[in-house]
C-alpha cells in the first residue's frame, strides 16, 4: 500500500475521531460502539447470505468482509477494535491485520463476540450503539441503540469527504472504468447480458458480492427498465443498444457509473451524443453554494431540448417542462451523494439535528436536496427513456398531443439512455472522478 494512502488515512482517522467526539458531546453520550454486522441465514437453511458491512463501521476501518467486529470510541483514547478471528476449520478466517491503518487502533483479537464485552467501560448506560440490534447484545446493558440524534449528526457531516475518502472513490472509479470498457467490448462482439456481466467482473477484478450494487446490464428494450437485473443468458438476434450501470468498491467506497452505446452510427447514437453534451453541461454547472435541485431543473431542460431537436415532441422547452411532458421521458432524480454507500447519507437534511429539507413537489424522486459544498461527492446521471407504462399514462392524460408518437415508436426498441459520472465539488467548480479513469484505462 502506498505511503500516500497511509498518510491520507492518518488524517482521515483524526477527522473521524473529531466528528465522533463532537457528536457524542452534542447528544449527551460518552462512548460510541459500532458493530460491523453479522451473518444472516436463508430461511430453513444453514446457508449464509452475502455479508454486507455496516457503512458506519467501514468509514472507520477498511475491513468489509469480516463479520462480528466491533469498534469502541471514547474521546481522548485510541479507538479499540475487537477483531473477530475465530478458530474455524470450516471456513477461512481473517488473520489479525497488520496494515497501514492498524497503528491507529488498539486491536484486540476475539474468537467470539462475547469476548469484546470486557473492552467496554463499566458504566454502559451512556454508550451509543450503531448497528444491527441483534439479540446477542441483549445482555450487554446497552440501552441506546441507533439514537437518531447522534446518527443525524454524523450523517450531516459525512457529506464532506476526507482526502482519504476521495482517493478511495477515485480508485473505485478506476476499477469501474476497466470493467465498463470490457463490457462495451463484449457488447460489440455480440455477447449476451450474462456474458457482458462476467466480462465486467473479470476486468474489474470483483466478485458479485464485492460489487456496490447489482450490475444493470441491459440490451435493447431492457434499457427502459431503470433497475433491470435479469441478465438474459441468450444474446438477442440483434443487439441494437446497450446500457450499463455498474460500479466497484475500494476499501468500502463505491463508484457508480453509467454509459449507453448504440451498435450502429444511427439516430440513437446521435441521441446518445446529444445526451453526452447535456450531461457534461450539467457537470460544468456545478459550483459551491448552489442547491442540488437546480441540477434537476437543468437536466429536465436538457431533456426538453433533446425532445424538440429530435422531433420527439413539439413546443417550447418551457412549455414541455411546465406541462410535465419531460417527466415520463426522465422519471428519476439526476443524482445522489456517493461514498461508503452508493446512495450516501445526509442528502435531505439541513443541519446536524437532522431537520429535513422539504422535497420539491415537482421533483419527488430526487435523492439530494442540500446546498452543495467543497469536497462533497455525488453522481450526475440524466436520462431519456422510452418506457411503455409511463408513455401510456402520458397519452391517456391528454398531454400527449405534443408528442410525435411515430418518432417515439422509432426509439422504443432501443430502451433508453443514461450517462452518469461521479463528481467532487471544488472551490471553483468540480473534479470529475470518472472520465479521467476511462482515459487512464
Amino acid at each position: 500500500m502506498s505511503l500516500d494512502l497511509a498518510t491520507l488515512f492518518s488524517t482521515h482517522i483524526a477527522t473521524m475521531n473529531e466528528r465522533a467526539d463532537a457528536a457524542l458531546e452534542a447528544t449527551g453520550f460518552d462512548h460510541l460502539l459500532i458493530y460491523g454486522g453479522g451473518l444472516h441465514y436463508a430461511f430453513l437453511d444453514d446457508y449464509a447470505m452475502p455479508f454486507k458491512v455496516n457503512p458506519h463501521f467501514k468509514r472507520w476501518v477498511p475491513v468489509t468482509d469480516n463479520p462480528q467486529c466491533l469498534l469502541i470510541h471514547t474521546p481522548g483514547e485510541k479507538p479499540k477494535l475487537a477483531f473477530h478471528s475465530p478458530v474455524d476449520f470450516w471456513h477461512k478466517t481473517h488473520p489479525v491485520p497488520d496494515e497501514y491503518w492498524t497503528e491507529h487502533f488498539d486491536i484486540h483479537p476475539v474468537r467470539k463476540i462475547d469476548e469484546a464485552l470486557a473492552l467496554l467501560p463499566a458504566k454502559r448506560e451512556r454508550i451509543a450503539f450503531i448497528g444491527e440490534p441483534q439479540s446477542l447484545f441483549d445482555d450487554w446493558g446497552i440501552g441506546n441503540v441507533n439514537p437518531e440524534n447522534l446518527i443525524h449528526f454524523l450523517h450531516y457531516h459525512y457529506a464532506w469527504k476526507t482526502d482519504y475518502e476521495l482517493e478511495c472513490l477515485r480508485e473505485a472509479n478506476r476499477q469501474g472504468a476497466r470493467g465498463h470498457l470490457a463490457a462495451e467490448h463484449a457488447f460489440r462482439a455480440g455477447a449476451s447480458e450474462y456474458e457482458i456481466h462476467f466480462a465486467y467482473l473479470q476486468a474489474s477484478a470483483h466478485t458479485e458480492n464485492q460489487l456496490p450494487y447489482g450490475n444493470i446490464i441491459a440490451l435493447n428494450e431492457n434499457a427502459a427498465i431503470l433497475h433491470y437485473q435479469h441478465q438474459s443468458r441468450m444474446a438477442p438476434r440483434e443487439s441494437r443498444s446497450f446500457l450499463i450501470d455498474a460500479g466497484c468498491t475500494f476499501n468500502g467506497y463505491a463508484s457508480d457509473i453509467t454509459r449507453t452505446y448504440s451498435a450502429k452510427s444511427d439516430d440513437f447514437q446521435q441521441l446518445i451524443d446529444r445526451m453526452e453534451t447535456s450531461q457534461r453541461g450539467l457537470c460544468d454547472a456545478v459550483k459551491p453554494g448552489m442547491n442540488y435541485a437546480e441540477l434537476q431543473t437543468l437536466a429536465h431542460r436538457g431533456v426538453a431540448e433533446m425532445l424538440v431537436e429530435f422531433d420527439i415532441a413539439k413546443g417550447s422547452v418551457d412549455t414541455l417542462i411546465e406541462s410535465g411532458v419531460t417527466r415520463p421521458f426522465f422519471p428519476h432524480g439526476v443524482g445522489h451523494y456517493l461514498g461508503a454507500q452508493v446512495h450516501d447519507v445526509g442528502g435531505k437534511i439541513s443541519d446536524e439535528k437532522g431537520r429535513p429539507i422539504p422535497q420539491p413537489e415537482d421533483q419527488p424522486f430526487l435523492r439530494l436536496t442540500r446546498d452543495i459544498d467543497v469536497d462533497q461527492v455525488f453522481t450526475i446521471e440524466p436520462g431519456l427513456y422510452f418506457i411503455d407504462s409511463l408513455l401510456d399514462e402520458l397519452k391517456a392524460s391528454g398531454k400527449g398531443g405534443a408528442v410525435n408518437w411515430k418518432r417515439v415508436d422509432d426509439f422504443r426498441p432501443y430502451g433508453g439512455i443514461r450517462i452518469e459520472d461521479n463528481i467532487r465539488v471544488t472551490h471553483d467548480g468540480h473534479e470529475n472522478l470518472t472520465r479521467p479513469a476511462f482515459e487512464k484505462a
